[in-house]
């Protein structure tokens, strides 16, 4: 049985703890690897080294640290294939699926690349007479990631490249459902040159992420996730004066007008829906046809129901099984209670199989319609191969709708009319909009920007705000007075 390490102090080694979490293939649930629940000594040990660490690399040159991206950028580009195919083996993502997980996560480090203009100051000369105003960015310290299952990729590529390449060193708790590809992210880190306690890994679950949390070495916390997992996070990581940013739950919607392109909608909510078996924290999980658009509905049931599950190397597939036994349990009491509330079920995947696989974690496509915003279905993040369809006679109906739903992560608007996707844009309470794109997530440039219960905190990932996340503004006033200048043709200048 392949046994997942830990890497503390530059080094992976194999965890003393008697307790292990069995890593799972979701096609057939067989047991692939086992992570180990690292022990307090070796939380402490990770803790430790990242701490001595920040010593040394806090004073390393910018460009230095850009040089490290570079050549981390350069070999995650030359094992991008095969660092897909172990996060398809262990999450069951396709292929293509996997490649643009891996992709996401590179376009971060290419971010990271640019460390020494998104570090620089400000300065104002003159402030008052012969008083001059200049600040640093500075790094904070020890950082803290935990991320999720669905990205094991992209989004702790999303964190420890731009923390680190801001001054700071990095202890990383990867989801326990899919460690193998962040410990391969690890390798190449190591293989960039990266110095010894740069970056740590630890394995394991509640215990050790309260661990991080509490520990006073400890300074900025990120996380993505479930809702209440977040909002613990969140208040643990505050409640003991550390910085935290924890991206949590959503109901995406997309508003089709009438006058939308359909063909293009169609296309584009088939992949949007279904796409990743909906274990994306921006799949769209709603559509909202306004007026005549809900005659479309029908057919767009039928192009999601000729979408099939597969095998992570199977081309023709969809996508692939849902992460564990657990959460396609969770997906069909859903599907049934939105059956039980009175929505029209109009593709039913809750009895698919895949031949062969029988025992893996397999729920086809489905798409409901007539439905409520008091059904079940509506109200909960599905995380599933789910669409449901809302009809309103109005663009306004539409915004007080999405404006109405406690999260806030992501909206699209399909449409011809300029003036509506204006007005779209202007009135809706959501941090990531599309306008005729499916799911808007940004580029690394820009911040991930969810709101109200999609994030806690107060900087987004990425982009400037990352890096404003993991650093700190110094502000230095200074003044020099001219009569301390030596003078004469043997002057000198000392420089205690």
């Amino acid at each position: 049985m392949k046994q997942i390490p830990l890497l503390i102090n530059g080094e992976f080694i194999a965890s003393t703890s008697q307790q292990h979490i069995d890593v799972t293939n979701p096609a057939d649930n067989q047991v692939i690897a086992q992570a180990p629940c690292a022990t307090h000594e070796e939380m402490e040990s990770a803790i430790a080294s990242a701490k001595e660490a920040f010593k040394t690399w806090r004073n390393v040159a910018v460009s230095e640290r850009a040089r490290l991206m570079m050549r981390y950028q350069a070999l995650l580009k030359a094992h991008h294939d095969e660092i897909a195919e172990i996060l398809s083996q262990e999450t069951g993502k396709t292929f293509d699926d996997a490649k643009g997980d891996v992709w996401r996560g590179i376009e971060v480090v290419e971010q990271a690349m640019n460390i020494p203009a998104l570090m620089m100051g400000e300065t104002v000369e003159n402030v008052a007479r012969g008083i001059d105003t200049y600040s640093y960015t500075q790094p904070l310290g020890v950082c803290v990631g935990i991320t999720p299952f669905n990205f094991p990729a992209m989004i702790p590529l999303w964190m420890f490249p731009l923390a680190i390449a801001a001054g700071n060193t990095f202890i990383l708790k990867p989801s326990e459902q899919d460690p193998m590809t962040p410990t391969r992210l690890a390798e190449l880190f190591l293989e960039a040159g990266a110095p010894k306690g740069l970056l740590n890994i630890v394995h394991g679950g509640a215990d050790q992420v309260n661990h991080l949390l509490h520990h006073e070495e400890t300074r900025a916390v990120s996380f993505v996730g479930s809702v209440p997992v977040g909002q613990h996070i969140y208040k643990t990581a505050t409640d003991n004066m550390k910085r935290a940013q924890c991206f949590a739950g959503a109901k995406n919607h997309s508003v089709i007008m009438p006058d939308a392109n359909k063909a293009q909608v169609l296309n584009n909510l088939v992949g949007a829906s279904v796409g990743a078996a909906g274990q994306r924290c921006m799949a769209i999980s709603v559509a909202v046809f306004v007026g005549d658009s809900k005659d479309w509905i029908p057919e767009l049931a039928e192009m999601i129901a000729k979408v099939k599950p597969g095998l992570w190397n199977d081309k023709e597939a969809g996508f692939g099984p849902l992460i564990s036994d657990k959460a396609k349990q969770r997906v069909l009491s859903l599907i049934e209670q939105g059956k039980q509330e009175g929505a029209t079920c109009l593709v039913d995947g809750s009895d698919f199989n895949l031949p062969g696989y029988e025992q893996g974690n397999w729920v086809g496509p489905t798409v409901f319609s007539n439905v409520t915003e008091d059904m079940t279905i509506y109200k909960e993040e599905i995380f599933g191969p789910v669409l449901c369809c809302v009809v309103v006679d109005s663009l306004e109906e539409a915004i007080a709708l999405v404006n109405r739903n406690p999260y806030g992560n992501g909206t699209s608007i399909f449409t011809a009319n300029g003036a509506a996707a204006r007005k779209y844009q202007h009135e809706i309470e959501v941090g990531q909009v599309g306008i005729n794109v499916p799911i808007p997530v940004p580029l690394p440039f820009f911040s991930f920007t969810g709101w109200k219960n999609s994030f806690y905190g107060d900087l987004h990932a990425y982009g400037k705000q990352g890096v404003r996340f993991y650093t700190e503004t110094k502000t230095i006033t200074s003044r020099w007075f001219e009569d301390d200048i030596p003078q004469g043709p043997n002057m000198t200048i000392s420089l205690r």
